[in-house]
């Protein structure tokens, strides 16, 4: 392939698993970036009803969900299936309408059986690197089991090896691809995944969304096993309990499969008159649940994880309290506090400080506004995502044989 012939606008196919269009904010952010830049995109991925309007302009080609499942035979029926189905549409999509690129993203990392023959048909390929499937089990399920866990990373290995370009989410990711997945550096390309500068504002605070405390301390994400929220919850005890800090309640935003049992803990730990779970809600409540909070809470303490809610919180102008993970640190940097990863003691001290500090908190939320506007912002990630693209595409170099 020699790239893109004549002025015909680039085309791009995007392959997401997991999740729909509409529920996934890093793919409708690359979506958007490409259609302002010209791109002809198109995007494969679970059936949802706002599939088609979350980014006006996108061709979407969407197939039913796997009916859901638990244990072995479940997981690799539904994955079965879903591999299929976007293969299918995939061949659709090259006959009807073609594609110059295809972009695959982690988890899981299964889709190079799509993306492998693409390449067979001069098609270029970019795997999205967002999560690693082997440390994303460990965290999930909480063992290594160490046939699994070399699946995984062969699975990996090869989701590198039919790639002509690796996005990376973040430096623990970016090292990842090299070592261990040994991806020339050259073929490896940092681009995070900050807010858009349209959710870099703080709304005037709406204190009834405070459960009638003085203080607000605020959680946002999906509430699964890696996630950690128990942690968190055992903070909020210790303040309350050990601290007798009763001033402040705990929100915590979204919802999934660990959801029952956050609020069973709760219910042990003696503080579910401090805590809520308004489950999911609407980007406009999040917006202001933030603004109502006075500090943002970031429980896990996995070195890899971006946390894209430490960038919402710094994006609301929020101090974080968070675990001295290498990717906390590195996202938040002096707008948040650190405590010793899982010391539910510590985080809860620097909870019970910060509360009393309101200057300190005014400053740290300064400071992650302008780290947000100034290093994270997807706004500055969006340039290297196109100029990546466009390099591969003018490059070239699509030529059967991945990396070695």
């Amino acid at each position: 392939m020699t790239g893109v012939r004549g002025k015909r606008e680039p085309r791009v196919l995007m392959i997401i698993e997991n999740v729909s269009l509409a529920d996934d904010h890093r793919l409708k952010k690359q979506a958007r970036t490409l259609l302002a830049e010209g791109f002809d995109v198109t995007v494969i991925c679970r059936r949802h009803p706002g599939n088609k309007s979350s980014v006006p302009g996108v061709h979407v080609l969407q197939y039913p969900s796997p009916p859901e499942g638990a244990g072995l035979l479940a997981f690799v029926a539904e994955y079965g299936y879903s591999v299929a189905m976007a293969a299918l549409l995939t061949l659709w999509s090259l006959v009807r309408r073609g594609f110059d690129v295809v972009q695959v993203a982690s988890t899981p990392d299964i889709y190079f059986l799509v993306a492998a023959p693409c390449r067979w048909f001069g098609r270029l390929v970019i795997f999205d690197f967002r999560d690693p499937s082997p440390e994303t089990y460990e965290a999930r399920y909480g063992r290594r089991d160490r046939r699994v866990y070399r699946a995984l990373v062969l699975l990996e290995r090869l989701s590198f090896r039919f790639a002509d370009r690796v996005l990376a989410v973040n430096e623990s990711l970016r090292e990842m691809a090299l070592s261990r997945g040994g991806v020339p550096d050259a073929h490896v390309v940092l681009v995070g995944n900050g807010p858009e500068a349209r959710r870099i504002a703080r709304r005037p605070a709406r204190p009834e969304l405070r459960s009638d405390r003085r203080f607000m301390a605020c959680w946002i994400g999906v509430i699964g096993p890696q996630d950690q929220v128990d942690l968190a919850l055992r903070a909020a005890a210790h303040l309350i309990h050990e601290l007798k800090r009763t001033d402040c309640s705990f929100t915590f935003l979204g919802t999934g499969e660990e959801l029952p049992a956050v609020r069973r803990l709760a219910g042990e730990l003696g503080i579910s008159d401090w805590v809520s779970f308004p489950g999911w809600v609407t980007e406009d409540l999040v917006f202001d649940y933030l603004s109502a909070a006075d500090i943002g809470i970031e429980p896990n303490t996995e070195d890899y994880v971006s946390g894209v809610k430490v960038m919402e919180y710094l994006a609301a102008g929020l101090p974080v309290i968070a675990f001295d993970s290498d990717e906390n640190v590195r996202l938040a940097g002096d707008a948040a506090r650190y405590a010793p990863k899982g010391n539910v003691a510590v985080m809860a001290k620097l909870i019970d400080e910060l509360l009393d500090d309101s200057a300190a908190r005014d400053d740290m939320g300064h400071v992650g506004q302008r780290r947000v506007k100034e290093f994270i912002g997807w706004d500055l990630q969006a340039g290297r995502y196109v100029t990546a693209i466009r390099e591969l595409i003018d490059g070239g170099e699509a030529d059967g044989h991945g990396h070695a």
